[in-house]
Parts: structure tokens; C-alpha cells; sequence
């Protein structure tokens, strides 16, 4: 703390950012501010919420770096974070893989979804939230312009020629006037022009059922139908055409909650929600999530609505049923609509918060927009009054249902899988039942004998705790030794180590495997843990409940919460312990082929498995590879020669 104090001392009333580090020098936390010396120094001052002592707890040391403008900070700062992935930042984990519908730069354009955006002067449109929404979207306007297809172009016309959706470049000549009129329509469609695309539409349709072609007609009405289902849902609209993003954020219990709402031409295209735990000050957080959403993206808007700050930093409050504002509602103009105005204590209350965010170097809702427009060099607004402010209240308010239904799901999820717990002991006389450990085996005829257990705590797995076993002393396929070895080594550890008892103890088997383990436990360990049995039936699946000794069949409805958390449990153990028995099997086969191997031994399989990585490398592997590894030309014929015939595994 003492060169801490030293550092504070000496830090200077300009903007920039800070680098926070821990004991072993490594970068936590990075950040920016208006004013370096009033920032820095508020994290070793007064009090913080609980995620926010955590980071400040780790803290040992700090670097920062100053800059010209809040802008040059708020850049840096993205590139820092981006670099050095510190563990307390916002990181927007997912900025490159939001898919784009592009049309490439080729004498003869092509449609594609794509989650890389290159310098290839191809046009890209997005980004799409999901994948789904952007395959939609494309296979809706392959059917309806007739664009190139394929990948390589082929030697004569395919089916899409014959369907009237392609232009068919490699039989006849297409004009270049033809293809810009084409991407020039695809534009405006995913631009938000629908209107006057489905308007043309129906124009056609209507003069191919004159004509009495029906079919044309027919695959016109279905495009028409295409169309208005993906409109569906774009129900909000704006008096202008601008294309804008529009940014809304809530907070709660150490959770943020961002939501975007894409509006192309005046109209909501798609939103995008991101929910993620923070630790730094909430709109800090905030901002740095903008930037780096933009720092990769190159479909930049018109115009980028913010949210002012808050002065709660958009905590959930308990929401009423009919305070929710969902998305599809429709705003056609201002009037009419009750404003999302502030009292005049609300006014004071969020300026008395900005002035103390101020105060203590944090980067303003103001300041930050100016340099995110100086930046970007679109216009950037935190609006304050009228649709807009509707607008950016509507994203902040779907963040905060978010968040709300967020905590209301892991609260049913609480009561379904503690709750499932607690009726499963009831059922089976257990006062209490807490930790549950099941055990599984696995092996196929005998070779490389393998167990598994898996641990449920309250109804949940703790994965941590998860244990692995190879099988010793048993021979052969022998299931219920399997799980008399394996109940031993597991509780005489427990014994010896006094680790935690379980409540329950889950075998997967019947009466035989029951009774084995009930033998090592009461007669060789003077253990009198409950012991449970799950049967399965011909498809593999959970049957029956068998318990006691001689184990009796408990009555569990099939619907039941209690069922099917056997069923989680019975699904977990046989999953862990069958991916471990697939490790040793694939290990034990390459050993096996290398060993047999004459000049080989185990040194040099090792190295051999080092080098190459795998049995299917080496087999692919030239005489020429195998001389760094001091391997002459003649072994490495037998090595090769050896494997030659063998199938990878």
C-alpha cells in the first residue's frame, strides 16, 4: 500500500487510462477517465459495492497512460482490454462472430452469410443478432433475386436457372447493369426498404395472374408472404428514414444487462441483448462495451442513441406486470405518447449523480458521446426529451425485464432443483439430503476398465468434485467387483482424509450392484450411508428407483421433479464415465500399434506422440519429418510401413 500512496501522490489531472495489477504483475482491470488523479485515487477511497471490493481487493499495483482527449482514451482503452483480457473488464467475447449477409466483389456476385468482415470491397449488411435471422433473411432473397449460387462455376446450367433464380453467367453473358440493379434492390431490402420492395412484388404478381401465368404468380404471392413475416415484428417505427442504433443498459446485482434496438430507414429491424457480470462503475462499463462493439464493426449507422447516466446505474426495481414495455410496441410520432419526462427531483437527483461522477474523473454520458462521434464520425446523441428519450428508455427498460427475468428464472431454478432434492429424500425416509454421489462404470468386454463418480449438491453437479478411477484388480467384465473396488477406494479415502459424507449414495445398476456396494460399505468400512439403485429399460433410459437391502422398487411418478433429477444424475455419471473410458481406449490402441513396433520404445513413443500430436500425423508424416527426433531414414520406413495399413483412430 505504501508505494500505492506513493504512486496516487503523483498522478496528474489529466485524461487517460489506468492499468490495475495484481500480485503477479498481471493486468485486472483497465479503465478510463476524465481526470486520472480524481479516478484512480476513488478506488482506494470510501466504500464500494461488493464486486467492486473484490477487484479492489486484488489490486497490488497500477500503471496508467495519459492522452490527448477522452477520445484517445476511449480508444486506447479498447485496444487494452482487447489485448490483455483482463478478468474484472466488460469484454464483448462475441463482437466478431455476429453473422453479415455479404455480396462479394466477383465479375459474377455471390450471396453469403459470413462472421468475417474483410477489406475486399464486397458489400456487407448487418450485423444480424443470430445466425438464424441472417440465413433467413438470405435464403428469402435468393429466391427472390436471381444471383450465382454456386461456388465454382459449373460447366453447364443447374436447377436454379430452371427455378428462375439464377442469371445462369456460365451459359450466357450477363451485363454488369444487370447485376448493380440487382445489388442496389438487395441494399434497399436490407436496408429496411420493404414497403416499396413488396409493393413492386405485388405489382408483378398481379400483371403475371393477367397474363395467366399462374405458377409466376403463385411464387410472386409467396415471396409477398416471405416478406411480411419477417416484417412481422418490425412494428416500431420513426418519422425519418435514418438508420440508428439505439442503446439502452440496466444493472443489478453486480449484473449488466446492454440491449441494442437496429432501426434501418425509420423501422426495427432486430434487438440484441448481452448480459454479463461487471465490477468497475457501471456506465464506465457501459461505454467500454460500445466501443468495443464498434471497434470490429464495420456497419456503422446514421446515428447512435445513448442513455444518459443514471444515477442508480439503471438498477431493477420490482416491475409490475403492466410496466413491461416489450418491442413490438408502435411509435408512430410524438404525440399522443405519455414521455418518459423526470420529475424535478429525479432531474436534481441524476444531475447531483453526474456531478459526482464528474468529480471523481469518470468519463460523463456527454463527454463519452463526443468522443465516441469524434471517433466514428457519426452523429452520436444522449437525447433528453421527446421520441428519442422514448426510444433509449424502451432499450433501458427491456434491459431491466431482462435482468428481472433473468433473477426470476435462477430463483425457479433454485426451487425446482432444491426442491426436487428435498422430495427425493422424503420419499426415500432421509431427514435430510443434500450431497448425492452416483457412480457408473463402463468397459467393453473387459478391456480398459474404467469408473466415474459424480458429485450433486442440493441438486445441482459440482464438477469440481467429479472423480475418475481405472479399474485395478478386476479381470474381465465383472461389473459388480467393478463397483466393489471402486466403492472402496472411494470411502476408505474419505475415511482417511475426513472429506465430506454423502447423503446418498447412487450406483447405476440393480440388485447386484446395490448389494455389492452395501457390503464394502457396512461390513468392511462400518459405513451405514443409504444406498440407491436406477434400472433402465430396453431404450437405455431411467426405469425404476430400487432401494434397501434386498433392494424394493420406490414409487416415483415419471412427471415428477424428483424423477427427473435421477435422470440428470443417471445422464451425468454415464456421461463422464464413458468419455473417460473413449480417453483410455484411444491411448491404450496408440500405445499398443507404436509398442509393436520393432527399435521402438517407451521414450521414443512418447517423443514420437510429442512431435506429431497424433497416430493419423505420423502415418501422414514423410521419412524426412521423422529426423529431428534423431529417427534414421530406415526405422522411419518401419515406423511407416508399420502403420500403413492400420485405420486412424
Amino acid at each position: 500500500m505504501d508505494n500505492i500512496r506513493n504512486k496516487l501522490a503523483l498522478l496528474p489531472d489529466l485524461a487517460g487510462c489506468y492499468l490495475m495489477k495484481n500480485e503477479e504483475g498481471t493486468i485486472i482491470y483497465v479503465g478510463k477517465a476524465k481526470v486520472l488523479k480524481n479516478r484512480v485515487r476513488s478506488y482506494f477511497t470510501g466504500s464500494h459495492n461488493g464486486k467492486t471490493q473484490r477487484l479492489v481487493a486484488d489490486i497490488r499495483d497500477f500503471e496508467y497512460i495519459v492522452t490527448a482527449s477522452n477520445m484517445e482514451a476511449l480508444i486506447l482503452e479498447c485496444n487494452l482490454i482487447k489485448k490483455h483480457m483482463p478478468r474484472y473488464n466488460v469484454q464483448l467475447k462475441d463482437d466478431k462472430t455476429f453473422p453479415y449477409i455479404k455480396i462479394t466483389n466477383e465479375a459474377h456476385p455471390r450471396l453469403e452469410v459470413t462472421r468475417r468482415v474483410i477489406k475486399d470491397k464486397a458489400k456487407y449488411f448487418g450485423p444480424y443478432p443470430n445466425a438464424y435471422a441472417a440465413h433467413q433473411t438470405k435464403k428469402l432473397l435468393d429466391r427472390m433475386y436471381p444471383l450465382r449460387k454456386c461456388g465454382v462455376m459449373p460447366k453447364e446450367v443447374c436447377l436454379y436457372y430452371h427455378m428462375g433464380q439464377c442469371l445462369a453467367p456460365c451459359e450466357k453473358e450477363v451485363p454488369k447493369s444487370s447485376y448493380e440493379e440487382i445489388t442496389q434492390s438487395i441494399a434497399a431490402f436490407l436496408g429496411g426498404g420493404h414497403d416499396a420492395i413488396k409493393k413492386d412484388l405485388q405489382k408483378k404478381m398481379q400483371e403475371a395472374a393477367e397474363e395467366l401465368y399462374f405458377e409466376r404468380a403463385k411464387e410472386l404471392r409467396d415471396q409477398i408472404l416471405n416478406i411480411e413475416a419477417l416484417m412481422e415484428k418490425q412494428n416500431i417505427n420513426t418519422p425519418d428514414t435514418k438508420d440508428r442504433d439505439v442503446f439502452g443498459y440496466a444493472v443489478d446485482k453486480g449484473w449488466m444487462c446492454v440491449q441494442i434496438l437496429y432501426m434501418r430507414q425509420g423501422k426495427m429491424i432486430q434487438r440484441h441483448s448481452s448480459a454479463f457480470p461487471f465490477y468497475g462503475e457501471a456506465y464506465s462499463d457501459f461505454m467500454s462495451y460500445v466501443t468495443q462493439y464498434y471497434s470490429d464493426n464495420p456497419a456503422v449507422p446514421q446515428e447512435i442513441l445513448l442513455p444518459d447516466f443514471l444515477p442508480d446505474g439503471g438498477a431493477v426495481n420490482e416491475l409490475k406486470a403492466d410496466e413491461k414495455v416489450e418491442v413490438s410496441v408502435s411509435i408512430k410520432d410524438a404525440a399522443g405518447i405519455e414521455e418518459l419526462q423526470e420529475s424535478p427531483e429525479e432531474a436534481a437527483e441524476r444531475a447531483a449523480a453526474a456531478e459526482k461522477a464528474a468529480a471523481a474523473g469518470i468519463v460523463d454520458a456527454f463527454g463519452g458521446a463526443a468522443a465516441l462521434q469524434e471517433w466514428l464520425g457519426v452523429k452520436v446523441l444522449v437525447p433528453q426529451r421527446g421520441l428519442k428519450k422514448q426510444m433509449v428508455g424502451m432499450a433501458c427498460q427491456n434491459g431491466r425485464v431482462a435482468l428481472d427475468e433473468k433473477f426470476r428464472l435462477i430463483e425457479r431454478d433454485e426451487e425446482r432443483t432444491s426442491g426436487a432434492a428435498l422430495g427425493l429424500g422424503q420419499s426415500l425416509g432421509l431427514e435430510s439430503l443434500s450431497r448425492i454421489e452416483a457412480f457408473d462404470n463402463s468397459n467393453i468386454q473387459g478391456t480398459n476398465p474404467v469408473s466415474a463418480m459424480v458429485v450433486f449438491i442440493d441438486g445441482k453437479p459440482a464438477r469440481k468434485e467429479y472423480r475418475k478411477y481405472k479399474v485395478r484388480t478386476v479381470k474381465g467384465p465383472d461389473d459388480y467387483e467393478t463397483m466393489r473396488e471402486v466403492i472402496r477406494r472411494r470411502y476408505e479415502r474419505v475415511l482417511k482424509e475426513d472429506l465430506p459424507m454423502p447423503d446418498l449414495i447412487v450406483v447405476d445398476g440393480g440388485k447386484g450392484q446395490i448389494s455389492a456396494a452395501i457390503d464394502i460399505l457396512e461390513n468392511e468400512l462400518g459405513l451405514f450411508i443409504p444406498v440407491c439403485g436406477l434400472v433402465k429399460d430396453v431404450k437405455h433410459k431411467t426405469a425404476q428407483l430400487l432401494v434397501g437391502d434386498p433392494p424394493e422398487p420406490v414409487a416415483l411418478a415419471r412427471d415428477s421433479q424428483e424423477f427427473y433429477l435421477l435422470q440428470r444424475i443417471q445422464d451425468e455419471v454415464h456421461r463422464f464415465a464413458i468419455t473417460f473410458h473413449r480417453e483410455q481406449r484411444g491411448k491404450s490402441m496408440i500405445t499398443s500399434k507404436l509398442d509393436s513396433i520393432p527399435g521402438i520404445g517407451e521414450k521414443r513413443r512418447k517423443l514420437l506422440l510429442k512431435h506429431f500430436g497424433s497416430l493419423k500425423k505420423i502415418k501422414e508424416a514423410g521419412v524426412e519429418d521423422f529426423r529431428p527426433l534423431s529417427i534414421g531414414d530406415k526405422l522411419a520406413r518401419q515406423i511407416l510401413e508399420a502403420l500403413k495399413d492400420e485405420e486412424p483412430v
